[in-house]
């Protein structure tokens, strides 16, 4: 027995590409892994477009097939005259020029089950995929949801998976060209099973790399948030149990004393677990600032012996520092080397009961110095020592349930080592101690940080709305980058209004982003000297800050203003309906091939809002273009009713349509004449087959541009 998740209809060559896209969401949802989706949607792709190309379309339809065996089974119909030598296809030994074999022989190999029946009247292949073990009993509530979300999910666009096919296709080629003559040694049949499988492999790599991106960009969010706003209810309540616990509001009782000092126990810990955060943070995003100078490790270890020894059980565990002897002096931060140390140091007090915990410094090979904290703890197990480096990661054992601790201090001492040009590690035996080293240069020399500089972080990308945020705090500015990321927006950071300025010297961005507290100065400055400048007045300006100050905000020209924490959909929302303001050029499309105007869609969605106008004939182009009066037409030259020379011709007769710009978008290669030709009567002519995503945005923008639409060039100043 089977249950109906979908059916389609096959037409058109668009159909082929929305069955493989359908088939990778079903396999999605029915929790097959990655490379069973990327199977899956593989095998559907090749059997339907057999049925377009050889049986004049037909349909697919997706099932689930229930039983003993619980599956995903795809039954593709097509009609024709069916599968000629269906037996030898099956049996390898059909040759062909256009190896219609090829795509059942694939489709075969990457399913569990696979049949097919073929007679005059047409032909029916059905395959089946087993459900994953985690799904093989899918109850009729689990059915429902899944039919529910595959017709909430809207299919992906064209553009996106044209543009995925054909770089994947060129990256594929390009290998095959470079190992030509290993290649030409291999049977037809391995060479057509190895390409199925490199694209099989480039598609699942491709997968695997969009999470983990979304991985790291989760957790960098989550470090993002946790800012600087959390130290000032902390820093209150440690403040006032302070002033609780010594008495300078009065007298406490016995149990009063000790709750609050519950109290303060509790905010001290969760103020170590911020700044960690918060220091992991700037790393992460590139934002920490060192502070090279000259010290003594000598006076590094004094000061450090001061602050751990009161930290110790005197009668159980001894600290010793060793007299650093040969160590020239360091010029690094000394702050962040201090850090690892206390990190590594208060590792090591946690997890040693008896004993000593030893501080030594010495030369280490070339122009470093090895930094090392050694203790007679309860060392860690050989397959653990990695884990120890990774965030919130902590090792499991007896005295682990005893002490606290956020699993943060030792995976920012190796990022701050790394920081510092240095590394980290571990040596350890379990029940006899551990080691703790860093080796850092004595000199630190700086990356090359010309990608830092302001010039480069104010790189305009001609696909993205520019958008100015004034933020002094480097979190915010990562936080500010995370909410903005895909959303057709682009962050240009300024750290000072210096650097504000700069920007708007150079670019009219669509928005600012103000916080009013900033190093030294403030943002009501900026403000109101931007609106009470004309080439200024009209850029909206959104105040985001942590006083309180709407009134003054809305006084001053203001177009919105946010307490902090901010929140992306707030952030998003006030952008987006600056994008909805004003009226919209009106665009015609006159093209017969209904998967090239979705293409161009998609394009001049990218590059803001349109009234698209479509035609799929010159007749009905040429009417279209006299009753509608578009600002610019998009005409292909090669048409069912007419060529686009010919209703060029006849747009420039009309006095209506005369003055309208044409951009001609063509897949045929022009000759000289014919360019001269057209060039006298359009603005521009462009190519169908762009190279990549980022030369068909650049080169419709600059087709708009020269048309006369009011966009800003990339790099344009005000």
């Amino acid at each position: 027995m089977s249950l109906p998740l979908l059916t389609l209809d096959l037409r058109l060559e668009s159909d082929v590409v929305l069955a493989r896209q359908r088939a990778r969401q079903i396999a999605g949802l029915l929790s097959f892994a990655s490379l069973d989706q990327t199977r899956i949607a593989t095998a559907v792709s090749e059997v339907a477009r057999n049925a377009l190309e050889y049986g004049s379309g037909g349909k697919v339809e997706f099932h689930i097939e229930t039983g003993a065996t619980p599956g995903l089974l795809v039954r593709i119909r097509e009609r024709g005259p069916g599968i000629k030598g269906l037996q030898t296809i099956l049996q390898d030994r059909y040759s062909s020029p256009t190896a219609p074999g090829v795509g059942i022989l694939g489709a075969r190999r990457l399913m569990d089950r696979f049949e097919v029946e073929s007679s005059e009247a047409g032909a029916t292949v059905t395959m089946a995929k087993a459900l994953p073990s985690r799904s093989a009993r899918l109850t009729p509530q689990e059915l429902a949801r899944v039919a529910a979300e595959l017709a909430r999910q809207a299919p992906q666009g064209l553009l996106e998976e044209l543009q995925s096919q054909n770089q994947e296709l060129l990256r594929i080629l390009q290998e095959l060209r470079d190992r030509q003559a290993e290649v030409s040694e291999l049977h037809s049949r391995e060479l057509e099973e190895t390409n199925r499988g490199v694209v099989a492999l480039y598609s699942e790599l491709d997968e695997s790399a969009k999470e983990l991106k979304r991985i790291s960009d989760l957790k960098s969010r989550y470090l993002a948030n946790m800012s600087h706003e959390f130290r000032s209810p902390l820093n209150t309540i440690l403040s006032m149990s302070g002033f609780l616990l010594d008495g300078s509001s009065g007298a406490l009782t016995p149990e009063q004393q000790k709750e609050i000092g519950f109290i303060r126990k509790a905010a001290e810990g969760l103020s170590a677990l911020v700044n960690d955060l918060l220091d992991l943070a700037k790393v992460e995003a590139g934002k920490a600032v060192i502070h090279a100078e000259p010290f003594e490790i000598a006076d590094l270890f004094d000061a450090i012996r001061g602050t751990m020894q009161p930290l110790l059980d005197p009668d159980a565990v001894t600290l010793i520092v060793e007299e650093p002897a040969g160590i020239p002096t360091l010029r690094t931060d000394e702050g962040k080397v201090a850090q690892i140390l206390r990190n590594f140091l208060s590792n090591a007090i946690k997890f040693t009961n008896r004993g000593e915990i030893r501080l030594a410094a010495e030369a280490g090979p070339g122009d470093t110095v090895i930094l090392s904290v050694k203790d007679t703890g309860i060392g860690i197990a050989r397959e653990d020592q990695a884990r120890v480096f990774e965030e919130f990661s902590q090792v499991d054992g007896p005295v682990q349930k005893r002490v606290k601790g956020t699993g943060l201090g030792l995976p920012l001492s190796r990022k701050l080592a790394q920081l510092l040009g240095g590394q980290v590690s571990v040596q350890s035996v379990l029940g006899v101690g551990s080691t703790f080293l860093a080796v850092i240069p004595r000199s630190y020399q700086p990356p090359n940080e010309t990608a830092t500089t302001p010039e480069s972080r104010w790189l305009l990308d001609h696909r993205l709305a520019p958008v100015l945020v004034v933020e002094d705090d480097p979190v915010s500015l990562l936080l500010y980058e995370k909410f903005l990321e895909g959303s057709g927006f682009q962050v240009l950071p300024a750290r000072t209004l210096a650097e504000a300025r700069q920007v708007l010297r150079r670019v009219r961005p669509r928005a600012v982003m103000l916080d009013i507290l900033l190093d030294a100065e403030s943002g009501w400055n900026l403000l109101a000297e931007m609106k009470g400048q004309a080439a200024t007045k009209d850029i909206p300006i959104f105040v985001l800050t942590m006083v309180d100050g709407k009134e003054r905000a809305m006084a001053l020209g203001a177009a919105d203003f946010c307490l902090k924490p901010i929140e992306r959909g707030w952030v998003l929302d006030r952008l987006n309906a600056l994008q909805a303001d004003g009226p919209l050029d009106t665009i015609l499309i006159v093209d017969d091939e209904e998967a090239d105007r979705r293409v161009l869609r998609g394009l001049l969605a990218a590059q803001g809002r349109f009234h698209v106008l479509e035609a799929t004939s010159g007749a009905e182009g040429l009417r279209r273009a006299c009753e509608d009066g578009p600002d610019v037409i998009f005409l292909d030259l090669i048409l069912g009713d007419m060529t686009g020379f010919e209703l060029l011709n006849r747009l420039k007769a009309e006095p209506a349509t005369r003055e309208i710009p044409v951009i001609i978008m063509s897949s045929a290669t022009l000759g000289e004449a014919d360019r001269q030709r057209l060039a006298a009567g359009t603005a521009a002519i462009l190519s169908k087959s762009a190279g990549s995503a980022e030369e068909a945005f650049a080169t419709i923008r600059d087709a708009l541009i020269r048309a006369g639409l009011s966009l800003t060039p990339a790099g344009t100043e005000s």
